[in-house]
């Protein structure tokens, strides 16, 4: 079996952005998550609504629409993309304390958008660390990783345990 070809290089292994011209336009979604680790008193806090800085979860959401739809600005070979549905969710958990963080991406289009699904995720987490880092400086994130994808050539990817 040969090795899959890297789609971002050119003949000459330099950096290319893929020429999606020819490629059908489909439906295409993707869904992403990662986990922000904080301590317990931060999650409580988290819970009550009580963070210095507003609404965390409000933040953070819109903070991660906003990432998903500016992808091709901080990824540099991404394509821009008229996205059809961006969502951002959040699932509180006790053990071990943090924010289970899940993106959900929708477009009809020649191209993917998982980048975009993991764009989400990546700011929404860092926006929950700005908006708590004042009580809890030792947050950190984890298992950013693409859940699942469908549409497009390669059709449908489910991670494991996905």
């Amino acid at each position: 079996m040969s090795e899959p070809k890297l789609s971002h290089l050119n003949a000459r292994g330099e950096a290319n952005m893929v020429d999606v011209a020819e490629k059908d336009v489909t439906s295409r979604t993707a869904r992403a998550e990662g986990f922000v680790s904080m301590q317990p008193e931060t999650l409580d806090l988290l819970e009550r609504g009580e963070a210095k800085k507003g609404d965390v979860l409000a933040t953070a959401r819109i903070a991660g629409i906003m990432a998903a739809k500016r992808t091709p600005d901080l990824i540099p070979l991404c394509h821009a993309l008229a996205l059809s549905k961006v969502s951002v969710d959040f699932t509180p958990n006790r053990t071990p304390p943090g924010l289970h963080v899940t993106s959900y991406v929708k477009v009809h289009g020649k191209t993917g958008v998982e980048m975009e699904a993991l764009t989400a995720v990546s700011v929404a987490c860092l926006t929950v660390y700005d908006m708590l880092k004042a009580v809890d400086k030792g947050m950190s994130f984890s298992g950013i990783r693409l859940l699942e994808k469908t549409g497009g050539r390669s059709g449908t990817y489910v991670a494991e345990g996905g």
